[in-house]
């Protein structure tokens, strides 16, 4: 690099970093200059180069770097690293950056696109140096493959956009943070506890010191915390402050757009992204490990799952979004282990009881021999309730008095959960500086500035309309969104019907199955048929599941993009709900109706409810649904955690990076003839790219839904998803350390649209709770049969008492057992509450139905009520903001103040200084004497009191200098000399 070319750029920082990194690919090609973004297209050379001198390219007062990149016929300066605003070199400079921008030299409609592309290239990248950014491009001129443009922003330009962006910095003012003390030294024992499960995070915020923050400000940099220019903003800030130049720079000659995201919309880059922070193998020493290199060994191992995240750093490195959804999950995860631990101990009980279970006891005692109403027509024989004693004892493993308070357990924990993470998550944007960040300005989308364009140029070519209606195409009304309101909800609708067609199928395939099985003349296949029926069913459910899965989130993102919302931030509210509704509708509807729905309209004996006029709907198991809920909740909630949520993270990225080195083989061996080793850049572009958070966060919210939602029929959800969660937080950790590229660091406050979720289906667990334990289970007919009916107040006779009687001579034509050898047996059983076959109105409703309908019923609403008070109490005791916060915040806001009472002060001393100083020099021409400057009126006021005719030369006197700025700033840039008592951070100022 030349001396002369470096002397009119903008510096970068006031002394040269250490090129400890220059060949990394972190720097430019000087080994100095950071790489804060890349842009990446496919660069095509044709046979025309455009000249330097061209008209059509703007002429740039601010630097460009190319690094000798191109040829040295191009200009005069073209062996000269750098092209500076000097005159006669600045043409060249700009020529040099834009040479391959060549025009379009032939009628090949490729060509000419991509000409067209390079134009738009050309000029967006010159608005960018207009913006003050330094632009870095390939040496080599390659015909294909991808072009990468490397992106730096020097000093003013990050404290230009920090100041607009309100970015929080720290000051010099910290103070210390209170350790708890707890009582008989509990806190001290409970760290040294602890300490085993901590990361070992280097460089940790100073220990317990914390520093003041405070939006950034160019005329305040005296305050601020500044040991270096180059490591005052952090990687990550840096790469936001670049995206938000790139995300409001405008290309309004070539293709009237705005930001990046609309240029790769178009194709005009492949890709736009910050680089990571070097490899993420350690080389060399331990303490020497970059940020990517700390992660991956102290978070994204599998070998660090008894280890708290280190959540500060994960913030650091992605951003508050990324940071508050890896909390989030780790708080998650932390409360599932008290539900777990309880679950077991539910289904602990249920072991230990299940031998002095009485209603099972009598289900299996084949001295009682209930003789069962056949369960098909013509194929099935009478049978004996004993032959189902082992579905009625695993009934009784999860449905058992336990479960009620297990129920009431989870519901309350749901709400302890989302307390909880308030409370973590306001401990969060404290002690990140989230406190009080407005919610940053957002441009339009790039398919809402298409639409918004193609409605322009149809009322321009419109010529009756009138120039006053312009004003009325600024935004897309209801009107122009209105077909794809009308294709939203007729999709919406038509998803739902094909997923209520898919669970209706499976009823179906279970109907008939049941049947062919019943009519086999093996005795084995006869006596498995509910177990393999059933088996078979959840698991044809579990793949139609996965597949409507995939289906349903590209339809989901197809209906968001027919709205055409305006921001990302509505696109991705609207993508949410989509998604939610259609997947939670799609995981929970086989559920429902095993809960809600079957064996309920099943009809009785005689008068049976048939599918197709042949086939019987089917019923519950003789132990009762529940069990069949708990199969079903299981295997459909085990399998997608099982294929979904991991075999699928795991195999399908790696598929596709097989598939793109596959599809990049050929040019790759071509580009491997030059020896220079791969940089960061290429590295990252290899990488697949961030496409949000939401699918992450939507795997967990179903999965969310099986542990709170119908926990009641199954206690091992939470242990279960406990399991899950210690491996997706690793496996989602290494998908982010070392296969994705790096994302924009977005701040945000909380975890948005999805708080609102999860509390809505806490809110819903308690009703869906209360009816699973009311209708699904037999505790509601223990209880009134225990309490009401029983003689000695125990639970002997109860099978009995839930059987009714059926008159076989009843049967209809057809439906009596065709293999039958039991003609002695007149009377079969069947579970309902029915009056008997010789009473006045056989067959209808018994009173005992109404009792234990009644008490249904009003335990639902006991149920409700009673958590939902216990839920508002725990709301209550538990305060939203942590006391020690509050203190620390009330804290912060006097230390703040204080400094900036001390700030104003000085500048009171220094300007009283230089008003004295300079009356001392010049005492005929100033109107108050050295000894009068002690009477300024008012607390801040800069100048004496009074008009003084002559002043400041005699233009304008006192009134003229009283308007001017009193900035602290100014009088440094304008004082002949830096006084005595002057800040030694005031040189900072001019920026």
């Amino acid at each position: 690099m030349q001396g002369a070319a470096n002397e009119d750029k903008i510096p970068v920082a006031e002394s040269p970093v250490t090129p400890q990194a220059s060949g990394d690919g972190l720097y430019f090609d000087d080994g100095q200059t950071k790489v804060d973004y890349v842009l990446v297209f496919h660069h095509r050379r044709h046979s025309s180069i455009r000249s330097p001198t061209d008209t059509s390219i703007s002429q740039d007062r601010l630097s460009i770097v190319s690094n000798g990149n191109f040829p040295p016929t191009v200009g005069s300066d073209a062996g000269a690293g750098r092209g500076g605003g000097v005159p006669g070199g600045d043409a060249a400079s700009v020529g040099e950056g834009f040479m391959e921008l060549g025009g379009a030299g032939g009628s090949d409609p490729t060509e000419t696109a991509d000409h067209e592309m390079r134009l738009i290239r050309q000029e967006f990248e010159s608005n960018l140096l207009e913006a003050g950014l330094e632009i870095e491009r390939d040496r080599e001129l390659k015909t294909h493959g991808p072009s990468f443009t490397r992106l730096h922003a020097p000093w003013p330009v990050l404290c230009r956009e920090a100041e607009f962006l309100k970015i929080k910095v720290p000051t010099k003012a910290s103070y210390e943070l209170k350790e708890e003390s707890g009582r008989f030294g509990m806190s001290t024992m409970w760290r040294k506890l602890n300490q085993p499960f901590q990361p070992k995070v280097p460089h940790q915020d100073h220990g317990r010191t914390k520093f003041i923050s405070h939006c950034f400000s160019r005329d305040k940099l005296h305050l601020y915390n500044i040991t270096s220019k180059e490591t005052f903003f952090d990687n990550a800030t840096r790469g936001r402050i670049v995206y938000e130049i790139l995300r409001r720079t405008a290309c309004a000659r070539t293709c009237q757009t705005i930001g990046i995201s609309a240029l790769i919309a178009k194709d005009v880059y492949d890709a736009a992204f910050p680089l990571h922070d070097g490899d993420y193998k350690v080389i060399g020493h331990l303490d020497e490990r970059n940020d990517r290199q700390v992660l991956l060994e102290e978070w994204a191992r599998y070998s660090a799952f008894y280890k708290y995240q280190p959540v500060d750093l994960v913030r650091k490195y992605f951003g508050e979004k990324i940071g508050l959804y890896f909390a989030w999950l780790g708080v998650y995860t932390q409360l599932l282990i008290p539900a777990s631990i309880v679950g077991i101990i539910v289904f602990g009980y249920g072991v230990a009881t299940v031998d002095t279970n009485i209603p099972s006891l009598e289900m299996c005692d084949e001295r009682l021999n209930f003789t069962m109403c056949p369960l098909c027509d013509g194929a099935c024989d009478f049978w004996h309730l004993s032959t189902a004693c082992g579905t009625a004892r695993a009934s009784h493993l999860f449905d058992n008095p336990a479960t009620v308070f297990f129920a009431i357990f989870m519901s309350l924990w749901a709400v302890l959960f989302l307390e909880h993470w308030k409370r973590r998550q306001i401990s969060l944007s404290f002690s990140w500086d989230l406190t009080g960040i407005e919610e940053d300005e957002e441009h339009p989308r790039p398919k809402y500035e298409t639409i918004l364009l193609q409605k322009r140029q149809r009322k321009q070519k419109n010529k009756k309309k009138k120039k006053k209606n312009e004003s009325a195409i600024e935004k897309l009304t209801w009107k122009d969104r209105l077909p794809g309101y009308f294709i939203n909800v007729s999709s919406i609708l038509f998803m739902f019907g094909l997923t209520f067609s898919a669970v209706f199928g499976v009823i179906v395939y279970r109907i008939t199955v049941s049947a062919l099985m019943a009519m086999s003349p093996d005795p084995e296949t006869k006596s498995n048929v509910r177990v393999t029926v059933t088996a078979t069913a959840v698991i044809i459910n579990l793949v139609v599941i996965l597949i409507l899965d995939e289906i349903y989130g590209a339809v989901a993102l197809w209906l968001t993009e027919l709205e055409i919302p305006k921001t990302e931030t509505n696109f991705e509210e609207r993508l949410i709900l989509k998604a939610f509704l259609l997947k939670f509708m799609n995981a929970y509807a086989p559920i429902f109706y095993v809960a809600f729905f079957k064996g309920r309209f099943a009809g009785r004996p005689g008068n049976y409810v048939y599918v197709f006029n042949d086939y019987r709907m089917e019923e519950c198991a003789p132990g009762g649904c529940l069990i069949e809920l708990c199969i079903q909740l299981s295997i459909i909630m085990l399998g997608k955690q099982l294929i979904q949520n991991n075999i699928f993270e795991i195999g399908i990225p790696k598929l596709k990076k097989l598939v793109r080195a596959l599809k990049d083989k050929g040019s790759a061996v071509e580009e491997r003839e030059d020896e220079r080793p791969p940089q960061q850049w290429n590295l990252d572009y290899e990488l697949a790219p961030f496409e949000g958070l939401t699918p992450e966060y939507m795997e967990m919210i179903i999965q969310f839904g099986f542990v709170s939602l119908f926990v009641a029929s199954f206690p091992l959800a939470p242990l279960f998803a406990l399991l899950n969660n210690v491996i997706e937080i690793r496996l989602d950790a290494k998908k982010f350390v070392t296969e994705l590229r790096r994302p924009v660091a977005v701040r945000a406050k909380d975890i948005g649209i999805w708080y609102n979720i999860l509390s809505g289906m806490g809110k819903f667990s308690v009703i869906i709770n209360a009816f699973v334990i009311s209708f699904t289970s037999d505790f509601i007919p223990r209880l009134v049969y225990q309490y009401v009916y029983s003689q000695t107040g125990t639970m002997h006779g109860f099978i009995d008492h839930t059987l009714s009687h059926f008159n076989v001579s009843n049967f209809k034509p057809g439906t009596v057992p065709q293999n039958s050898d039991h003609g002695n047996i007149t009377v079969c059983r069947y579970k309902d509450y029915r009056e008997p076959p010789w009473a006045a109105d056989a067959y209808q409703f018994s009173k005992h139905y109404w009792c234990v309908l009644a008490a249904r019923l009003a335990f639902v609403i006991l149920f409700q009520n009673l958590v939902m008070f216990l839920s508002l109490m725990v709301a209550w005791v538990i305060p939203d903001v942590p006391k020690t916060i509050v203190e620390q915040l009330k804290r912060e806001k006097k230390l703040l103040v204080d400094v900036f009472l001390q700030e104003e002060k000085e500048k009171f001393q220094l300007i009283q200084s230089l008003f004295a100083k300079d009356a001392t020099l010049h005492p005929s021409s100033r109107g108050p004497r050295p000894d009068q400057a002690h009477h300024i009126p008012g607390r801040y006021s800069t100048l004496p009191p009074g008009p003084t005719a002559g002043d400041g030369g005699g233009s304008g006197g006192g009134t003229k200098t009283r308007c001017r700025a009193a900035s602290f700033s100014q009088f440094s840039r304008k004082a002949p000399s830096s006084p005595k008592n002057e800040n030694e951070n005031s040189r900072h100022t001019a920026v």
